[in-house]
C-alpha cells in the first residue's frame, strides 16, 4: 500500500517537471498559438484556447486509468492518480487561486501562496513567447518567498 502512495506522490511531483518543460518548450514554442490568449486576454471570454491543454494533459491519466483497470495493474493506477491529482491541483491553484476565474480564495496572508502568485505574475509580465520566467506552477525561485515575507511585514 505504501509503495502505491509513494508512486502516486512521485508521479505528482514528476508532473511539475513535465508541466515546466511543456510550458517552457511547447506552450512558449511550437504550441504558442494555443497559449497566446492566456498571456494576451480577449475581454469578455471565459474560455481560452489555452484551455485545450487541460484535455491534452488529461489524456495520459485517462489512458493509464483505463490500462490499469483493464489490466489490473495497480502501478499504472497509481501513476494515473498522481497525474490526475496534479491536474486537479493545477486547476485549483492556477485557474481558481492565481487567475481568479471563479470568485474564490481572493485574500491570503500565506507567504507561500503570496510568493506563488507573484512568481506567476512575473511570468505574465512577458506577454510574448520569448524571455519568460517561472514556468512551473508549484515551485519557483526562493526570492519570491523572501519578497512575500518582506511585504507581509510592512504595514498596509
Amino acid at each position: 500500500m505504501w509503495m502505491y502512495i509513494l508512486i502516486t506522490t512521485g508521479a505528482f511531483l514528476l508532473m511539475e517537471m513535465v508541466a515546466w518543460c511543456t510550458h517552457k518548450y511547447l506552450m512558449h514554442g511550437l504550441l504558442w498559438h494555443l497559449h497566446r490568449d492566456h498571456h494576451k486576454k480577449t475581454e469578455g471570454r471565459f474560455f481560452e484556447k489555452n484551455d485545450y491543454f487541460f484535455l491534452i494533459f488529461a489524456i495520459p491519466g485517462i489512458l493509464l486509468f483505463l490500462a490499469g483497470t483493464m489490466g489490473r495493474q495497480p502501478l499504472l493506477l497509481s501513476i494515473a492518480a498522481g497525474i490526475t491529482l496534479y491536474g486537479f491541483t493545477y486547476f485549483v491553484v492556477h485557474d481558481i487561486f492565481i487567475h481568479q476565474r471563479f470568485n474564490l480564495f481572493r485574500n491570503t496572508h500565506n507567504v507561500y501562496l503570496l510568493a506563488l502568485r507573484r512568481a506567476h505574475k512575473m511570468h505574465h509580465k512577458h506577454i510574448d513567447k520569448e524571455e519568460g520566467e517561472c514556468f512551473g506552477m508549484l515551485f519557483f525561485p526562493f526570492r519570491y518567498i523572501r519578497e512575500a515575507q518582506k511585504a507581509r511585514k510592512q504595514p498596509a
